[in-house]
């Protein structure tokens, strides 16, 4: 025959989950909502990142764009100054150039007198060939044709040998610098006598009547 200790019952088995106290359950739940939101708080930072990246892009695209704005104008500045740099050295030799064209008349006219010789030779010649250097060149020849953009005329006079106005005489030869003219080259010019074209064109059409051997005997 068994002996039961007094005051002492045997305790059912109580499954792990139950024998928790209120303290514990609650401390449970508050963990659960504590992980709750964690995913949430995540999107919201990638937003936000996202967000200050569009910003940084909006921002480097208005400097890229100002950068290539501010290029842009200093290149056309640059081509601007350099194209009044070139002007204003072709409006500089123009007019030295200018002041030089009596000196070169006076050349020319001793070179066609025979009187260009000795010292005053090796001058002008010098002369020459730095006004050639500098751009200067000279125009105007006999036989051509008249240009009034370029010739200038001081005489006029009829020939029967040409067909249209011509230059037959330079009386000052023309000087340009480029496409720009300094002086116009200083003409005589011919023009075709009057009516001889109309003459040659009633002998024309007096030829077939004369080879006809003129109207019939009735």
């Amino acid at each position: 025959m068994t002996e039961e200790t007094p005051g002492f019952e045997e305790q059912p088995d109580v499954p792990s989950e139950a024998a928790q106290t209120p303290d514990d359950a609650a401390k449970g739940a508050g963990s659960a909502d504590k992980a709750g939101p964690a995913a949430p708080a995540g999107d919201l930072e990638q937003v936000a990142l996202q967000a200050q990246l569009d910003q940084v892009r909006t921002a480097l695209n208005e400097r890229t764009a100002d950068l290539q704005r501010l290029q842009a104008e200093y290149q056309n500045y640059r081509r601007r100054v350099e194209r009044d740099r070139v002007t204003v050295k072709e409006i500089a030799v123009a007019s030295l150039l200018s002041e030089l064209l009596p000196v070169l008349d006076d050349i020319g006219r001793a070179r066609d007198h025979g009187e260009l010789v000795g010292g005053f030779k090796s001058v002008g010649e010098s002369v020459e060939t730095v006004s050639a250097k500098l751009g200067l060149q000279q125009f105007g020849k006999e036989g051509e044709p008249f240009d009034p953009l370029v010739h200038e005329a001081l005489m006029h006079s009829y020939a029967p040998d040409v067909t249209e106005t011509t230059c037959v005489q330079i009386l000052q030869p023309g000087y340009r610098i480029g496409e720009r003219t300094i002086r116009p080259a200083r003409v005589a010019v011919a023009e075709p006598q009057p009516g001889a074209t109309a003459k040659g064109g009633e002998g024309e059409a007096a030829a077939p009547d004369e080879e006809s051997g003129g109207p019939e005997e009735g």
